[in-house]
């Protein structure tokens, strides 16, 4: 199991989180369209070549974004990765997987 991570801004909050659900994350267990979210600032700088959906080239931008965390299963990664980046307003959004443990106890 898989934990994404991305960051988002407001407007393409619940875009991106059906998106990544439709693609096969968000389930635990008998559960489907979880995720965990809190908001935050974002802050980058475009540099020239960019294309900037918030902000200008050459100038710091802080803003605030939603933090989301989703449970994605090992299979439906690409899928995933692939239905945010479609859902996504950036050119280039920050996400990660983490590699999840099943411990059992």
């Amino acid at each position: 199991m898989l934990k994404l991570i991305y960051y988002v801004p407001d407007e393409n909050l619940e875009d991106t989180k059906n998106a990544i659900f439709a693609a096969g994350g968000g389930g635990i267990g008998e559960y489907t369209n979880c995720a965990w979210q809190v908001l935050g600032t974002g802050q980058f700088k475009p540099q020239k070549g960019a294309d900037p959906h918030i902000g200008e080239v050459g100038q710091l931008e802080q803003v605030e974004e939603w933090r989301v965390e989703i449970l994605v299963p090992d299979e439906k990664a690409v899928e995933v990765a692939k239905a945010l980046k479609e859902s996504h307003p950036y050119e280039e959004p920050a996400f990660e997987f983490i590699q999840l443990l099943d411990i059992k106890v």
